[in-house]
C-alpha cells in the first residue's frame, strides 16, 4: 500500500512503536524512514496529537494500527492527515462473527465487575475484546511480570501482549520520548476472554488475580 501510494526513499512515515514490528518493517521495505509516535493509554493506538508532533516536512504518511479489538480515533487522525496533506493508512484486525464477539463481551463484562487491584480495559465504543488487556502497575510492589508468573502458577493462561516496543529493538532503536508506550509495555497483561470459556474458568481467572490484586491497590 505504501509503495502503491508512491511512498519511498526520502519520505517519513509515522507509525506506532507499541505493537508488531511488521508495520515498521514495511515502511523500511518501501525505502522510507519510520518515525515513532506515542499511543493513547486507553486504546493503545497511535494518538492524534502525538502524530502531529512527529510530523516534519518529509512526512508523507501515517499508519494507524487498531489494537486488541479497540479502534483508534480514526476521525481525528484523518483530520490530522488532511491538515498536513498526509496519507492515512489503517491496519485492522481480523473480524470475528457477531455471536463470538457478543460472548467475548459478556466475559469481559464479568471480569470488569469482578477483578480487583488491576486496571481493567476501557471498553469504549465497539470494543470487540480480541484481547482483554489489564494494567498491573509496579510502583515498588508486585509488578506485571511477577503477577503473571503467580497467575500462571494457578493455572490461568495469560501473556504479555507487547514485550518490546519497536523503538527499543536494536534495528530500529530511537532516542525518542514515548512515555505512554513505555508504560503500556511495562504494565499490560492479556487475560483469557475467549468465547468458549465456561463460568467456572472465568471464576478461576478472577480468583487467581484477586488473590494477588489486593497487594496492588496502593500502586494506583
Amino acid at each position: 500500500m505504501l509503495r502503491a501510494a508512491g511512498v519511498g526513499v526520502g519520505d517519513e512515515v509515522v507509525v506506532p512503536a507499541f505493537g508488531n514490528v511488521e508495520v515498521t518493517e514495511a515502511v523500511t521495505l518501501a525505502g522510507a524512514l519510520p518515525v515513532f509516535a506515542d499511543i493513547d493509554p486507553a486504546t493503545y493506538c497511535i494518538e492524534g496529537s502525538a502524530v502531529e508532533a512527529a510530523i516534519t516536512s518529509r512526512t508523507t504518511a501515517v499508519v494507524v494500527v487498531h489494537r486488541f479489538g479497540r479502534r483508534a480515533d480514526i476521525r481525528r487522525l484523518h483530520a490530522v492527515g488532511q491538515r498536513h496533506g498526509l496519507l492515512v493508512l489503517e491496519q485492522g484486525e481480523s473480524e470475528a462473527p457477531y455471536e463470538e464477539v457478543a460472548r467475548r463481551r459478556e466475559r469481559a463484562a464479568y471480569l470488569d465487575a469482578k477483578l480487583r487491584g488491576v486496571r481493567t480495559p476501557d471498553g469504549g465504543d465497539g470494543h470487540t475484546y480480541q484481547q482483554y488487556v489489564v494494567r498491573v502497575p509496579g510502583n515498588g510492589r508486585p509488578d506485571r511480570d511477577a503477577f503473571a508468573r503467580a497467575v500462571r502458577a494457578k493455572g490461568v493462561a495469560c501473556r504479555v501482549p507487547v514485550k518490546t516496543p519497536v523503538h527499543r529493538m536494536p534495528e530500529f532503536r530511537r532516542c525518542v520520548a514515548l512515555p505512554e508506550t513505555e508504560r503500556a509495555a511495562d504494565e499490560t497483561l492479556a487475560l483469557p476472554v475467549d468465547a468458549s470459556l465456561t463460568r467456572r474458568e472465568m471464576q478461576r481467572i478472577v480468583s487467581a488475580c484477586n488473590a494477588l490484586g489486593g497487594l496492588l491497590q496502593p500502586a494506583f
